[in-house]
């Protein structure tokens, strides 16, 4: 199964408690090609400048990443960000944007991209969402994630695009800044009013909620002891949540969905042990199977229902 994803490609320079990176490879379809191609096949859709390192794009070929809608713009250069975390891992404290290449960005579809059955939006400005989305032959499933700046200053075209596709993943900030409701799951309930037949709600530390007309399901993250950069820990569940959604082949099944915002969650958490996607380097399929079986077993709650036998207590009063 292909997945089309168009988003960012960025140079990141980091700073957090534990230790900092400079000019690393980042950006929301890095990490989201990255963490999903372990699962199926990925074609590429960004732009970088002449500047962007070749070792990138040779690591990126590497994973079978498929770079013919990779766009490099003469004499530009890539979209740069710096970022700082301090005690709180879960918000970034943007220090610099230079979006360079990204500003003029319009995706380029090759030809043998267009008819590729499942499409992901990652983080980006809506209107090239909604560009390339609009350049494609309509895929089976198109998922979709956003950011708070473009809650700010693109509501409209944001809320256009959601009524075009199928999944959309946020964080809970974005999910209060947008629907106004602070309690969660009324924000999903509200989101998915808006188009989207399954919301995910990424909640960081806290885990993940995932929201249909027919069930509601929540789990925690996956408890990581060291934790040094959760740059890219949302791509990377969106990335591991879309592709195993995809190559189970049965895009809506309750069990099928469930089981996807777990293996999300164990890519996350891999992302978060290193800076860019130093830890991902190194994973291999069966480390993720090793720790999708231990995620099992630290949230397994026994199915037998026992409440037939169970009988309170009486307590006397006095």
């Amino acid at each position: 199964m292909s997945i089309l994803v168009v988003g960012s490609i960025a140079l990141d320079t980091i700073k957090t408690p534990f230790g900092s990176a400079e000019g690393v490879l980042g950006g929301s379809a890095t990490y989201f090609s990255y963490a999903a191609s372990f699962f199926s096949e990925v074609r590429l859709v960004a732009v970088v400048g002449e500047d962007f390192p070749k070792p990138h794009l040779e690591l990126l070929k590497r994973r079978g990443i498929g770079l013919d809608g990779l766009q490099v713009a003469p004499n530009g250069k890539t979209f740069r960000w710096s970022g700082l975390y301090e005690t709180d891992m879960n918000a970034a404290k943007t220090l610099k944007t230079d979006l360079n290449v990204l500003a003029d960005f319009h995706p380029k579809i090759p030809a043998h991209y267009a008819s590729t059955p499942h499409v992901f939006l990652a983080n980006v400005d809506p209107d090239v969402q909604m560009e390339l989305l609009n350049s494609v032959e309509r895929p089976s499933l198109v998922g979709c994630d956003t950011m708070n700046l473009w809650i700010s200053i693109k509501a409209d075209s944001l809320s256009r695009l959601l009524k075009k596709v199928d999944v959309f993943l946020l964080n809970d900030g974005e999910a209060r800044q947008l629907t106004g409701i602070t309690n969660l799951i009324k924000a999903a309930v509200d989101l998915r009013k808006r188009g989207p037949k399954i919301v995910v709600i990424k909640k960081g530390e806290h885990g993940a909620i995932l929201a249909t007309k027919d069930f509601l399901f929540v789990v925690p993250a996956y408890p990581v002891e060291d934790v040094f950069d959760p740059t890219g820990a949302g791509d990377c569940f969106a990335g591991g949540f879309f592709s195993s959604l995809v190559t189970s082949g049965r895009l809506f099944d309750e069990t099928t969905l469930r089981r996807a915002v777990i293996f999300g969650t164990v890519m996350a958490s891999f992302n978060v042990e290193s800076f860019s996607l130093e830890r991902l380097k190194t994973l291999n399929n069966a480390q993720i199977l090793e720790r999708y079986g231990q995620f099992k077993k630290l949230t397994h709650f026994d199915p037998a229902d026992h409440t037939t036998s169970f009988k309170p207590a009486v307590v006397s009063s006095t």
